[in-house]
């Protein structure tokens, strides 16, 4: 293993970061940006991937002309990228200023318009989708790449997770770039195992019913303790340079920083602050001074609000799949055991809220995956389009629920205390426009 950076990349030779564009590519950014505002002025949302999409079809190669000369950060994974991405972002603003795609938009379209905001800054750290994080590395040439798991997500239309895992494998071999990477996801390991430059990071992993066979021989992987290990050949966890360590994070020399101080709760969002001070680290931001920028961050795209609503405090939590229900969970139940986010306790409320449009996949047969017991004795309140289909699986799972047609039904019938809204990815989006975040 080394930590050392790799310099040199393909692109650079274009020049700076903000260097003259020929002809094709600068009428190509203007288009976008303008579809862009066409969009936004008619309601349509950001105007980000319309806006890239038009600029992409103009010049196929404005991506690569918008990263030529910045050193770009990657961030891919099922959960947590968008907001590793922002908690990296606010790291590496010790250097100077940072162009990300902030929002989410993270397909070449979106990641083109969020380039093209910003043309001067020399960082960039992109937010990028599973599937095309092969084919966005070969265009940006990126000097680190952040990997941090991969789970079953859009069952409808996503790759399995294997088939992801050999995916990056494949695309990511011989590549020049640092991969900062979870050693304790095994997909993500073997996923990793053709890249020269790796720095391991013990982040955890709640959810591992997507990695119980080896990705190398398919036999199964023993887990008698976070050391894994496969029973029929050498593929094992490796040893971490960085890791989660309760409150703390410890960096190569064992040096433990504290993270009690930053405002995104839970240990998710802990291994998400350790793998964004590794990423950090390898532009020289020390570990201490990155923790003190990430402490600043106190929301994410709407994830954590805390928002007033009819009367209510409501605090808005994103949950797409299995994986990341399970830490949604894990952090609500955390909370209470330490007396609750609002100081109630065990009892205040949690809102469900449920859909199946084509950004969150159709399928809905993943609500079975998830552990809803782990809700019992809280008052459940169910929402969204798929509320039904939510219904029926609470009631096998034996826990008390109503159903009510929105959200403002539900809130006005909650008991007393703080609610968590806890919803899927335009579900998300609904509550977020209906409440004001």
């Amino acid at each position: 293993m080394t930590t050392t950076v790799a310099s040199g990349h393909d692109h650079d030779a274009a020049g700076k970061a903000g260097a003259p564009l020929p002809p094709r590519a600068k009428v190509a950014v203007a288009a976008g940006k303008v579809t862009g505002a066409v969009s936004r002025a008619a309601g349509r949302g950001s105007g980000a991937v319309i806006g890239g999409r038009v600029a992409l079809r103009l010049d196929p190669q404005l991506l690569a002309r918008l990263t030529a000369g910045r050193d770009c950060v990657l961030v891919s994974a099922t959960n947590g990228k968008t907001t590793t991405t922002r908690l990296i972002a606010e790291a590496l603003r010790a250097l100077g200023p940072v162009v990300s795609n902030a929002l989410g938009a993270n397909m070449p379209a979106g990641i083109t318009a969020a380039m093209a905001s910003d043309r001067d800054a020399r960082h960039a750290v992109i937010e990028v989708d599973e599937k095309y994080l092969p084919t966005v590395a070969a265009q940006t040439k990126p000097r680190v790449i952040a990997l941090l798991n991969l789970s079953r997500d859009q069952l409808d239309r996503a790759a399995e997770t294997r088939m992801l895992a050999q995916r990056w494998r494949d695309g990511l071999a011989g590549t020049a770039a640092t991969v900062v990477a979870n050693c304790d996801d095994p997909l993500v390991v073997w996923a990793a195992g053709e890249v020269a430059n790796v720095v391991w990071v013990a982040a955890g992993q709640a959810w591992q019913e997507d990695a119980w066979s080896c990705p190398r021989c398919g036999g199964v992987l023993q887990r008698p303790s976070a050391d894994w290990h496969c029973a029929k050949c050498d593929f094992r966890r490796p040893a971490p340079a960085w890791s989660l360590d309760g409150d703390a994070l410890r960096d190569p020399l064992g040096v433990r920083v504290e993270l009690g101080g930053l405002r995104l709760p839970g240990r998710a969002n802990r291994a998400n602050a350790t793998t964004a001070a590794a990423v950090a680290s390898l532009f020289g931001v020390d570990p201490q001074r990155a923790v003190s920028r990430m402490e600043q961050v106190t929301a994410v795209a709407g994830r954590y609000d805390t928002v007033t609503y009819r009367g209510r405090r409501l605090r808005l939590l994103l949950a797409k799949n299995p994986a990341g229900w399970l830490e949604t969970f894990d952090l609500v139940a955390a909370e209470a055991d330490a007396g609750g986010a609002d100081g109630g306790g065990a009892g205040h409320p949690v809102l469900l809220s449920v859909n199946a449009l084509s950004a969150d996949g159709t399928d809905t047969s993943w609500l079975w995956d998830v552990d809803y017991t782990r809700l019992a004795g809280r008052p459940v309140l169910v929402i969204g389009q798929r509320r039904l289909d939510l219904a029926v699986r609470l009631q096998v799972a034996g826990v008390e629920f109503t159903v009510y047609d929105d959200v403002d039904a539900a809130v006005d019938a909650a008991p007393e205390g703080l609610i968590d809204v806890i919803a899927n990815y335009t579900a998300f989006q609904q509550l977020r426009a209906r409440v004001g975040a």
